[in-house]
């Protein structure tokens, strides 16, 4: 049996991999693993989830779960992943479980577990967790007034909000914004913490039915957000995801401004706030070697992660860095949150915006994207061909021919037997003709 954990949690085809009962387990085994030091009080757990249908179906399972090991439950409702993980630690409980698949399709669902203060796990918990959840080890199951209890927490979103509004330092009075909400859990809160902060908010997929979260809107699906960005004459356009962990922008012309570009933005402001500790910013190995020129250029360090805002953050956490995210749009502030928040860093490039006096395409020119071509290759053995000399030989000849006008990604998908292929040049026909060239080496093995 492969590994349980992804990336980001336990996903899959709710009620088909992500059953009932799988989620009643995994909560009590998260509950035994996290919360079974309480010290004789009563461990509490936050849960919320997006607004997709199957997550109330879950949301009765982890709660099911959780309150069968005796843990009582603070139910947040449909919130921001980010959310859930910054009231896990307002409110001081011992865990934090988010039900949401971010920004796949609707039919799609998971679970996304905090420790204590709202931080993701590491390999080493997710282990212990999982073991537990396959019999390694008892879980509690107390009876009488030992069990669990539920309440609703009537004030996590306004308590959300005024941790958000913490973040603007200058009010964005002035600036007309887009919002795709993605029929996610930002639905709500997204839009009223843009007009909290002053700016004038046209929101756009914001009215979710539990069917059409991520059904072409949000970050996945640009096209809409930058038409209606261009019709209304509006500054810029946000896009979200389902749980709102994301952020990708659209610029007064409708351009895309994806995280790579917004990182740059960011990296740029905090360090002339003498805010970039260490004048470093964190990326991950799929950020475009544009940023890591324009970074150059700025006298800012490029320190690399894996894929995974959880690579991410170990790294920040490691260095003690400020500013980390990746090309999707998640964006980590540490000193304002411990995931990506899409909402924070809406706030925060529109904040740029203003102080700057800049549209978000002159901001954005700082970096120029490199053509980059991906290329899926489905395999029988990923790890024979990450140990095969003629891939490695491939891989050899394409980095000296591109030198360091361009650059070679070879990775293994870390759900399917795929290598994925990325080869980044200053031309795109020939990053394509290079990456088939690698797509080809990696089939033959």
């Amino acid at each position: 049996m492969g590994r349980m954990f992804g990336t980001d949690g336990v996903r899959g085809l709710a009620n088909g991999e992500l059953t009932v009962e799988l989620a009643v387990r995994l909560a009590g085994a998260a509950a035994t693993v996290l919360a079974g030091g309480a010290g004789g009080r009563r461990p509490v757990a936050v849960v919320g989830r997006d607004p997709r249908a199957s997550g109330e179906m879950l949301e009765a399972a982890v709660t099911a779960g959780l309150t069968a090991a005796g843990v009582d439950v603070l139910s947040v409702g449909v919130l921001p992943t980010p959310a859930v993980a910054f009231l896990t630690g307002a409110y001081d409980a011992d865990l934090g479980v988010m039900i949401s698949a971010s920004h796949n399709p609707m039919p799609d669902n998971g679970i996304k577990i905090f420790a204590a203060g709202g931080h993701k796990l590491d390999d080493a918990v997710e282990d212990r967790i999982e073991a537990m959840l396959h019999g390694e080890g008892g879980v509690a199951r107390p009876t009488g007034a030992g069990i669990g209890r539920v309440r609703t927490a009537a004030d996590a979103a306004d308590r959300y909000l005024a941790h958000l509004a913490t973040a603007v330092r200058t009010p964005l009075t002035g600036l007309t914004v887009v919002v795709d909400c993605a029929n996610g859990a930002a639905s709500r809160v997204g839009p009223a913490a843009y007009a909290a902060a002053g700016a004038t908010v046209v929101a756009l997929h914001a009215d979710p039915d539990g069917l059409n979260i991520n059904d072409g809107c949000g970050s996945t699906h640009l096209d809409g957000l930058r038409a209606a960005v261009v019709e209304h004459g509006a500054d810029l356009g946000l896009a979200h995801d389902g749980d709102a962990d994301r952020c990708l922008a659209v610029d007064a012309t409708g351009t895309v401004v994806d995280g790579d570009a917004i990182m740059a933005v960011l990296a740029l402001g905090m360090r002339e706030a003498g805010e970039l500790h260490a004048d470093t910013l964190v990326a991950t190995v799929m950020s475009n070697l544009g940023l890591h020129l324009a970074m150059r250029e700025a006298g800012i360090t490029v320190v690399t992660a894996g894929v995974g805002d959880r690579y991410v953050l170990e790294e920040l956490r490691r260095g003690s860095f400020s500013l980390g995210g990746e090309q999707s749009g998640h964006i980590v502030l540490p000193a304002l949150g411990t995931t990506g928040d899409g909402v924070l860093t809406g706030l925060r490039l529109m904040e740029r915006m203003v102080a700057t006096a800049s549209p978000l395409a002159e901001l954005a020119a700082v970096m120029r994207t490199l053509p980059q071509v991906l290329v899926n290759v489905p395999v029988s053995d990923k790890a024979a061909v990450a140990k095969a000399p003629v891939v490695a030989d491939a891989v050899a000849a394409v980095e000296r021919e591109l030198g360091e006008t361009g650059r070679v990604l070879l990775r293994p998908s870390g759900t399917e037997q795929l290598v994925r292929v990325m080869v980044e040049a200053a031309d795109d026909a020939v990053a394509r003709a290079l990456a088939d060239r690698l797509a080809g080496a990696v089939a033959s093995v």
